[in-house]
């Protein structure tokens, strides 16, 4: 027999009743009866119960071992009764009588509990993460994340991609966020940075002539940490393809998304619904912003914002009628079936928006045809039924206004948005609601500095080429960029790219950049340009984001083998730490210590 094990912890059903096994694994629970003891076995596979009376030499030695010990347990398989059967574990229907127990490893008394999801400290469960990835959810959610990527992978290669590994240490980016760089010890000053992705290489591949290109790409990006992105290091499913325009890489990369997604379909008994690959819609970036008041809209909400503002330029509600005619706007949100609301649910939205930093949120009521509050009294309520009927609301829905600046008003709008329908119980917990958002704006105003900025990713192509960079107003001109979005979480983000030398002096001109700075910073790619580039396009996709949809967690560290904490700092590993004295010599580096005050 093997020295540690015949059979997994998930292995043995009634069929190996009779049978003399071994098995290893952690001591998962102990229950003590009396004189019998029943101890659960756990490993990677699963959970047998082990079964030590007075009999059974092994009592004496599991009685006295704490939980999360590992040990070897010989014995033989027995056929639990009728009444004693467990449905919900692959073994439940056998257990194994212990004959010998041999400990491998004596667990000391735990600082946090492996066994049960009770909720824990953060930071013990980042210093002890060994102990907190034993837990059941988090262990099963990396196995996920494991299955969801070689997904990913036979779904590329089937599509006709190959994966090629690009750089880990490159050139610092002067576009984006913080780099992490990398101080050489052979070139005394001068750092590399580590990849904030890989753009400018599988761009680089694409005029190399590798046309389909792909991998699971690590990337690095000094940034502040939040539920949706972790601190230092992330994953993307990154591609790029040659000869193809925006719409190809959507129909090439819904069967890939999508498929995942309905892969992983299913979960506690249920198979939630995915939207059906070939359908994703298609929304330009400002219907996106006017309708959903986001530009990654959850299309799991059924609500649906409106511009009311030409309702309200002649209106007995003056503070919207001088909102409209000093150029700002008007936003109505539908509060569907709100008639048996009380007042106090319109009062704590609006209460809600102003701790959010907005003015306030107006509302109005309507039970029965009957519409309640001052914007309906002071608009009248004549005009105010026929904006209902106009939208399609009905005798029994009440409303939100979102008034201002367009910006505001729509940011406001957009989470009002998300609030009622999780207050109202109208989003769809059990779906994958897709979709793409284009047309962004290639260029946005930048007020602090009172100058053109690239608003997203400065390598697309500007629609209109070269003649609408010359003869467009910068902010008028739209991108052919994308987003792909899933249930409120921007997932994937993508471009056809600028591979023209000229187009792209131009583009940067706008912002402020010369031909010799677009040839110092980003010579490779400017270089390659001129030696015959190809149209070429693509995008790249979290697989953090993705995988935490999946499986339904709530912060990226749920999906994550060793992360961070909130501060950046690895409290498992100890980093960051300080570098001692003979490093810092040989990498010509002197620590200076910030000023404090």
């Amino acid at each position: 027999m093997h020295l540690y094990r015949s059979h997994t912890c998930g292995a043995l059903t009634r069929s190996d009743v009779g049978q003399t096994v071994r098995l290893s694994g952690w001591v998962h629970r102990k229950r003590d009866h009396g004189g019998v003891l029943f101890v659960d076995l756990r490993d990677h596979y699963g959970m047998t119960q082990i079964v030590a009376d007075v009999d059974s030499p092994a009592l004496a030695i599991l009685e006295g071992l704490r939980v999360e010990s590992v040990v070897t347990i010989d014995g033989e398989v027995k056929a639990r009764s009728d009444s004693t059967v467990n449905p919900n574990l692959p073994t439940g229907a056998i257990e194994v009588y212990a004959r010998g127990a041999t400990v491998l490893s004596a667990a000391e008394e735990l600082p946090m509990p492996v066994a049960g999801e009770q909720e824990y400290p953060e930071d013990i469960r980042l210093r002890y993460r060994f102990l907190d990835l034993r837990r059941e959810t988090l262990h099963a959610n990396i196995v996920t994340r494991t299955k969801v990527i070689s997904d990913m992978r036979r779904r590329m290669e089937g599509a006709g991609f190959t994966e090629y590994s690009t750089p880990i240490l490159t050139a610092s980016s002067p576009e984006g966020a913080r780099d992490f760089l990398v101080p050489s010890r052979i070139h005394a000053g001068k750092f590399y940075a580590l990849p904030q992705a890989p753009q400018q290489y599988k761009q680089l591949l694409m005029v190399a002539g590798f046309d389909r290109y792909f991998q699971i790409a690590p990337c690095f990006r000094d940034e502040d940490p939040r539920a949706d992105r972790l601190p230092g290091e992330f994953y993307q499913l990154d591609l790029e393809m040659s000869f193809v325009t925006q719409e190809e890489v959507w129909e090439t990369m819904e069967p890939v998304i999508g498929g995942v997604f309905e892969a992983f379909a299913a979960k506690d008994g249920k198979v939630r619904k995915v939207t059906p690959t070939g359908s994703f819609p298609r929304i330009p970036y400002a219907e996106a912003m006017l309708k959903y008041g986001s530009d990654k809209p959850d299309l799991r909400n059924p609500i649906i914002i409106s511009d009311v503002s030409d309702e309200f330029t002649q209106s007995g509600f003056g503070l919207f009628e001088k909102i409209v005619g000093t150029g700002g706007v008007v936003r109505l949100i539908p509060a569907p079936g709100t008639a048996e609301k009380s007042r106090k649910f319109f009062d704590e939205m609006n209460d809600w928006a102003r701790a959010e930093g907005h003015a306030g949120l107006g509302y109005v009521t309507r039970k029965g045809g009957e519409f309640g509050g001052p914007i309906a009294k002071n608009h009248g309520a004549d005009k105010m039924a026929a904006l209902f009927d106009k939208l399609g609301l009905g005798p029994d829905d009440g409303c939100f206004f979102a008034a201002g600046k367009a910006e505001q008003a729509a940011k406001l709008a957009g989470a009002a948005r998300t609030r009622v329908a999780d207050q109202l119980g109208l989003i769809d917990k059990d779906s994958f609601e897709l979709c793409w958002i284009v047309d962004f704006p290639f260029y946005e105003w930048d007020e602090e500095n009172k100058k053109v900025e690239f608003s997203h990713n400065p390598f697309s192509m500007p629609q209109g080429g070269m003649d609408a960079l010359c003869n467009q107003d910068p902010l008028t001109i739209n991108a052919f960029q994308y987003d792909l979005v899933c249930n409120g979480f921007e997932i994937a983000s993508g471009s056809i790219r600028n591979q023209s030398p000229e187009t792209m002096v131009k583009a940067f001109e706008i912002v402020g950049l010369s031909k010799q700075d677009v040839e110092e910073r980003f010579g490779g790619l400017y270089r390659a340009f001129q030696y015959g580039a190809p149209p070429h396009g693509g995008m790249a996709a979290g697989v953090d984001r993705i995988v935490m949809l999946i499986c339904g967690a709530q912060n990226l560290r749920e999906i994550t083998l060793f992360p961070m904490n909130q501060r950046a700092e690895d409290l498992l590993m100890g980093a960051p730490s300080p570098a001692a004295l003979k490093q810092l010599r040989e990498l010509n580096i002197r620590v200076v210590e910030q000023t404090k005050g």
